[in-house]
């Protein structure tokens, strides 16, 4: 039987308990699933890759423990179609969180499609109380002095409480 290999491309910078979700659902789909994170020379990001990489990989030993040998995490830079090619991938993983995701997620789909009729893409809707998480909402929130710990792992807490601490 061939191995079932997923990507699942974002900033996750920071990685929010959305994020955790859509891989739980997607490790239920796929036998590998790639956290993609892309990589924008003409964006600063507030964790480097390095920093992004330890706390997804500490953040799903946490939530899926031995599952969490499945993930496994790599960078980007160009068309995540191309990344996954590079991973042997033939499921792309995109997670939901409202209709205006689906709006936006259904045209790239289909133009992922044309380039790369070989991946399908899997919608996978967000659990209800992850729903309303976005990186940027957490950011602003923790940058504010706000508590972000209902919307992130606790190392990722940790590690925003540190990069924010006055």
């Amino acid at each position: 039987m061939t191995e079932r290999i997923a990507i699942y491309a974002g900033s996750f910078d920071p990685l929010t308990n959305g994020h955790l979700d859509v891989l739980k659902a997607s490790l239920a789909v796929a036998d590998i699933v790639h956290a993609a994170i892309g990589i924008h020379p003409g964006k600063k990001p507030l964790f480097s890759f390095e920093d992004r990489v330890g706390l997804i990989e500490a953040a799903s030993m946490t939530e899926f423990g031995e599952d969490a040998s499945r993930i496994k995490v790599v960078s980007f830079d160009g068309l995540v179609i191309d990344a996954a090619r590079t991973v042997g991938a033939s499921i792309m993983i995109r997670g939901l969180r409202d209709g205006t995701d689906l709006d936006y997620e259904m045209q790239m789909a289909g133009m992922n499609e044309t380039m790369a009729p070989d991946l399908q893409t899997v919608f996978l809707p967000a659990s209800p109380s992850v729903r309303t998480i976005t990186a940027t909402l957490v950011r602003q929130i923790a940058s504010m002095g706000g508590n972000i710990r209902p919307f992130v792992p606790a190392v990722v807490a940790d590690a925003l409480e540190k990069k924010f601490e006055t």
